[in-house]
């Protein structure tokens, strides 16, 4: 398979706008005779569907979740980038395309980063119409704050509920137009298959997660904006009921998977405190702004903080990366933290933890303006450990947070399934090997509100499309195959849990395939995910029956995805034989400790085909051209 990925030629800066030009239109009134499916409702699914409902489009929108206000998207905290200058001090979308780059050490289609860049100047003029609440200086103005991997302060941002507060202005919209009658709703209703006939897809498989009813949904276009996969680690930041479960069924049936070693871990959540642990708690990357990151000088430390002079603390990202000092990018942040817990120099009972310190901001600014811009940040640290920040450092370390990798797509945000188009975090398309803070709702928003509405447009306007009947055997297969994986799961009756397993199987990922990685590692990781999956088949137990409300059975089929999953991301990270961004090999770095690449073999997506159980995936490479921003070895010195 050759991959194509649509950019366009010609300027950089031109090329969306020549693009947009370029596309096929679909009159106004045709486009109420067009049907569109989007799976999820966070900010790139909501967005979208709220944007194609009032195109004209015939919109369902799935979510598994109560309401969409409930999509992981409100959890982000931080802030939201745009390249809008209003700091004055040197921000432009080349110098936002340039920093996205060089943070995902140029391992991205630059011609995608770029108009991610132009797009978020739209995002803020968008949200803030909706009446999205940002931060204002005292007369008034939008104000920013700066995020990791940047120089410049361009984040905006809404105390640390961010997320929160733009997924109700996509919500607005949505309801909108479900009011208007434009968009379906369909909560509690999870994607189990696509559905693929001559080649393109043309609808889903879902089951009601209440009623256990199985149904299909026919559209002449799909679009998934499922998140990331995170939790294929067990322990992350995610919400529980994030899985990869959309876009692993999509790739299944023919959409490729790319470079999905590529997983970002956070520099600053809460330290594992159990055995029992169900998750991880983010603490925002804007504290970064004021807080100061250190450990002891000596290993074996445990005096508490404030019996540890000043003269016997390392500030070791201040001092390793004088330039960025704090704010370096979460890659390099989360490899620091891991190398002085490796020397035994890390705090708090496990020893793997380091402080984020405000006694130098709040002696500085003053605890109320402290307050004013992370109360609900530090409220929630005292709630979950029971320590005040505002007088004892913050203890964080590093978690799983984010996936660049996901399913392939071409500029125009296609799969290599034709119809099939995937936006968010569910695609690969971005970030690199490594995404900036404050990044992930930028490109939420940006593909949902403004590129995926124009080249969905596209593909109706160039294509035609018969009715898709019940009776069709490519839908009856893809029935056959969701009720055969159901039966089966419950008719193991094994003597484990689901939770057993997935604790079990994110323990293996994130020791061989987590933070570092090495070549015996990762083989040995793989070898240990077969033999756990052959006993997840003949041995997990899900309770209850398919006919009604059943969480655990819902958890196994993400589960059984996840084993898959972490497979794939095993062979991809040891078939990479470099480090670059959030993938660390260990025998591939410089003598400083940094990663390195190897451009000369490695500048390429690696994209994965599924060839069916038991039989290796096939790699297709995307070379990746760099015209504008050269590659170089990441200095944040």
């Amino acid at each position: 398979m050759i991959l194509d990925s649509k950019a366009p030629t010609g300027p950089i800066d031109q090329a969306w706008e020549q693009a947009r030009f370029d596309f096929k239109l679909v009159n106004p009134a045709n486009k109420r005779k067009h049907s569109i499916i989007v799976v999820g409702s966070g900010l790139a699914g909501a967005s979208a569907s709220a944007t194609l409902g009032e195109l004209g489009y015939r919109v369902q929108c799935f979510c598994f979740q109560d309401s969409p206000r409930r999509a992981h998207s409100i959890a982000a905290q931080g802030g939201i980038n745009a390249a809008k200058n209003y700091q004055n001090d040197g921000d432009s979308v080349y110098r936002l395309f340039y920093d996205t780059v060089k943070g995902g050490d140029f391992r991205a289609r630059e011609a995608n980063v770029y108009r991610l860049a132009q797009m978020s100047v739209n995002i803020i003029d968008q949200c803030v119409a909706q009446g999205v609440p940002f931060a204002r200086e005292y007369g008034g103005a939008l104000t920013n704050r700066s995020f990791g991997g940047a120089q410049v302060s361009r984040t905006f941002y809404a105390r640390g509920q961010t997320g929160q507060q733009l997924l109700l202005g996509a919500y607005q919209a949505l309801e909108r137009q479900i009011h208007a009658g434009t968009v379906t709703m369909h909560p509690r209703t999870e994607m189990l298959d696509l559905i693929v006939i001559d080649g393109k897809a043309r609808g889903i498989v879902a089951r009601h997660l209440v009623t256990g009813v199985i149904t299909t949904h026919f559209a002449d276009a799909v679009i998934l904006g499922t998140g990331g996969y995170g939790n294929v680690y067990y322990l992350s930041t995610n919400a529980k009921g994030s899985n990869v479960t959309a876009i692993w069924r999509a790739h299944k049936r023919g959409a490729l998977f790319a470079n999905p070693c590529y997983t970002q871990i956070h520099p600053t959540c809460i330290p594992v405190s159990g055995d029992y642990q169900s998750k991880l708690t983010l603490m925002s990357e804007s504290l970064r702004n004021d807080g100061r990151i250190w450990v002891p000088l000596k290993a074996g430390d445990k005096r508490s903080p404030d019996q540890i002079p000043e003269a016997e603390r390392d500030y070791y990202l201040e001092r390793r990366y004088p330039s960025f000092g704090n704010l370096v990018p979460r890659d390099v942040a989360s490899r620091n933290a891991k190398a002085v817990c490796d020397e035994g120099r890390g705090v708090g009972e496990t020893g793997l933890g380091v402080y984020l310190d405000f006694t130098d901001a709040i002696r500085r600014l003053g605890e109320k303006t402290i307050r004013d811009r992370y109360d609900n940040l530090f409220d929630m640290y005292q709630r979950i450990t029971d320590e005040n920040p505002y007088k004892v450092p913050m203890r964080i370390y590093p978690a799983i947070h984010y996936t660049m990798g996901g399913l392939w797509v071409d500029y125009n945000l296609q799969s290599t399934i034709p119809g099939l188009f995937v936006i968010g975090e569910a695609n690969f398309s971005d970030h690199g090997a490594n995404r900036l803070g404050a990044s992930a709702l930028m490109q939420g928003l940006s593909d949902g509100y403004f590129v995926v509405p124009y080249t969905v447009g596209n593909y109706l306007a160039t294509n035609k499309f018969s009715a898709v009947l019940d009776t069709a055997p490519e839908v009856k297969q893809a029935v056959a195959c969701v009720k055969q994986t159901i039966e089966l799961l419950l008719s193991i009756k094994g003597k484990r849990t689901v939770d057993s397993f997935h604790r079990e199987l994110g323990k293996i990922v994130w020791d061989y395939c987590g933070m570092s990685r090495t070549a015996a590692g990762l083989e040995s990781a793989i070898g240990q995910i077969r033999a756990l999956q052959e006993e997840y088949w003949k041995n997990v137990n899900v309770p209850g029956s398919g006919d009604d409300l059943n969480q655990s059975l819902e958890k196994a089929g993400r589960v059984a995805d996840f084993f898959e999953l972490a497979e794939l991301m095993c062979i991809d990270a040891l078939n990479r034989n470099e480090s670059c961004g959030g993938h660390f090999r260990e025998e591939y770095q410089t003598p400083e400790g940094e990663a390195q690449r190897d451009d000369e073999h490695y500048s390429y997506v690696a994209a994965w085909d599924y060839r069916g159980p038991g039989n290796p995936p096939t790699l297709t490479k995307e070379p990746l051209e760099f015209h504008y921003v050269h590659p170089s070895q990441r200095s944040y010195k």
